[in-house]
């Protein structure tokens, strides 16, 4: 698929490539042998913001929350497909070129986000959005592909003492929603991961 591919076989090894060798993208298996996944994701976070998709045959909630919590971009439970996930490789490295460009507008489809001007188009036309409405679509939409959890989305839109607040975070989503998709009881841009939070996507063909 003309991806330059290197494997670790445990925790450690797989922290020294990842100085060494400086990846465009980390595939983190939850499973290593010597160190837990997690503690692998926590201490590349303390350095790097390398995209991170996790791979596990955990398929609790909880465990899928704190993997993104501690800064995992995305997340596949096995088995899985490869064209799936290869789909999520090609989102994670769109994501991280956008964010190295610190490109000023995004184009969802027919919604577009111009961040110097704090101006949000549907369908060529302006949507008024509430500061505390802006600032989670501006949330979401900067880390577009990437699901956030709840409790990451509280922290960075209301701050850290409303982390817990999912009603109210719900409440906000509900809102976006009518004001920004085209159907909102079948969103495009805004979608749900269960139990975990949200994931603002730039088109259809996404995941």
């Amino acid at each position: 698929r003309g991806y330059e591919v290197a494997v670790a076989g445990d925790g450690p090894a797989a922290l020294e490539l990842a100085t060494s060798w400086r990846p465009d993208l980390v595939l983190l298996d939850l499973g290593l042998p010597g160190m837990d996944g997690l503690d692998v994701c926590r201490q590349l976070r303390t350095w790097s913001q390398v995209p991170i998709i996790v791979l596990t045959v955990r398929d609790a909630e909880s465990d899928k929350v704190q993997a993104l919590d501690l800064g995992a971009d995305d997340y596949l439970t096995k088995p899985f497909g490869i064209d799936e996930l290869l789909a999520r490789i090609r989102v994670a490295l769109r994501h991280a070129a956008r964010a190295a460009s610190g490109e000023p507008v995004l184009q969802a489809g027919s919604l577009l986000i111009d961040f110097t001007r704090r101006l949000v188009l549907a369908g060529g036309q302006e949507v008024h959005l509430t500061p505390r409405e802006y600032e989670l679509l501006r949330a979401l939409a900067t880390q577009a592909g990437r699901a956030l959890t709840h409790r990451t989305l509280l922290r960075t839109v209301w701050g850290p003492a409303y982390e817990q607040d999912v009603p109210t975070l719900r409440v906000f989503i509900t809102q976006l929603r009518r004001k920004i998709e085209p159907d909102p009881a079948q969103p495009r841009h805004i979608l749900t991961e269960p139990g975990v939070g949200y994931r603002f996507q730039l088109g259809e063909g996404e995941p």
